[in-house]
């Protein structure tokens, strides 16, 4: 099996996803563009040398449907000759992209694959697509089906994660976020988005509330209990886990990720086409894994995930150095480390989606490359990202630097 190898990784900053937001009058195929041509411009890339483009999107519809990914490269100068696929696995869907472009080039079916994910939640809101799972009542019965949020709030309550837990680890993700980017921790990996008239339209990470407390939290009520109380989810969550007496209902807009928008993209390849290209490799894919989990509770997946690729990869969970995980809902994280016991300093270091927002289909590729920009910053040697995912799943990647 051959080696992939990470060369480049890039994102735009995430702005707010709704009217009024920073990147609203960004369409997603402008947002994925804006990422592509970087990647292409700061690595002099030759594109025709591109087997494929591989982009995450959650909602492949409207603006962001007809295969944005071929669309995007088209409409950002790529080569008619480069392809390019949109995958979706929920919310793990650029990471998903990411290891797609890996697979080709470790199958020996590519040399050269961008991976890279686009979700403008401001233009294409969440759930646009459908979907019978959310929508049709014998799929919802059979299934399990309940709101993500609700099944945070029952990991918190069956893994004893309490309001104050769950609203410390957020500050905390505020502060790590602020500190990164005061410290310019991401600078290498940022994009401005430009406008028209080559006017920053956003340069920054506009979700964040550095301001944050755990007494500003406290005054928020919990976003999920009427939907768990008044339309039965809870009832459905207690049959299936009768060991828990009632779900207590501790998640709310301050300790669960922000609605933005953005995209990102990540260039891989063979050490061969590297060296004919003139780029350096940054770091080597160990491993990579998807899994499925108990669909109600759905959100317990990265565990699993990461369990998976280790052991494809040989590895133990000391073997690692950095932790990503998307931080869907803040008693995910604690419960991932309370697990696979994953010290607090070890794991989104530089903040997370709670901070800056997750912009479904780009966050995986995003959270890929800002551990990899941790790890050479810190000069440690291994790296895992993460993330939960709908319908009970989870994704994790293992990267080695090079």
């Amino acid at each position: 099996m051959a080696d992939a190898f990470i060369f480049d990784a890039l994102r735009t900053p995430r702005g707010k996803g709704k009217p009024g937001g920073a990147l609203n009058q960004a369409t997603p195929i402008y947002l994925a563009a804006t990422a592509l041509r970087a990647l292409r411009e700061r690595n002099h890339l030759d594109t025709s040398q591109v087997d494929d483009v591989v982009l995450g999107c959650v909602e492949p519809v409207g603006e962001q449907g007809a295969d944005i990914a071929r669309v995007a490269a088209l409409y950002a100068g790529y080569a008619i000759t480069a392809p390019g696929v949109t995958v979706s696995r929920f919310c793990a869907s650029g990471l998903e992209a990411c290891n797609q472009a890996a697979a080709q080039i470790m199958a020996g079916q590519a040399d050269l694959v961008v991976g890279g994910g686009v979700e403008s939640m401001s233009r294409v809101p969440l759930f646009s697509s459908g979907g019978a799972w959310p929508t049709d009542p014998q799929v919802a019965a059979k299934t399990g089906f309940v709101p993500q949020g609700i099944a945070a709030d029952l990991i918190a309550t069956k893994w004893g994660f309490s309001r104050r837990d769950v609203d410390a680890y957020a500050v905390e993700s505020q502060r790590r976020a602020r500190e990164a980017w005061e410290a310019g921790r991401f600078a290498r990996s940022i994009v401005p988005v430009m406008d028209i008239n080559g006017l920053v339209m956003l340069d920054r990470d506009e979700y964040m509330r550095p301001e944050t407390t755990i007494e500003s939290l406290a005054q928020l009520k919990p976003s999920f209990r009427e939907q768990g109380e008044k339309y039965g989810f809870d009832s459905v969550m207690l049959q299936r886990y009768p060991e828990v007496e009632r779900i207590d209902h501790v998640h709310h807009a301050g300790n669960s990720s922000g609605i933005v928008d953005g995209a990102a993209a990540v260039l891989f390849g063979t050490k061969e086409m590297g060296a004919a290209l003139g780029l350096r490799p940054r770091a080597r894919i160990r491993s990579f894994a998807s899994i499925g989990s108990e669909p109600s509770i759905m959100l317990t997946g990265p565990s699993y995930a990461a369990e998976k690729a280790l052991r494809r990869a040989g590895m133990k969970v000391g073997d690692i150095d950095l932790f990503e995980l998307n931080e869907a809902f803040a008693a995910v994280v604690l419960r991932f480390m309370q697990v696979l016991d994953v010290a607090h300093d070890r794991i989104n270091v530089n903040g997370g989606a709670i901070a800056m927002g997750h912009p479904l289909g780009a966050t995986g590729a995003m959270i890929l490359g800002t551990l990899l920009d941790e790890m050479e910053r810190r000069g440690v040697g291994t790296g895992l990202a993460t993330l939960c995912v709908g319908a009970g799943m989870g994704t994790a990647t293992i990267i080695e630097r090079v």
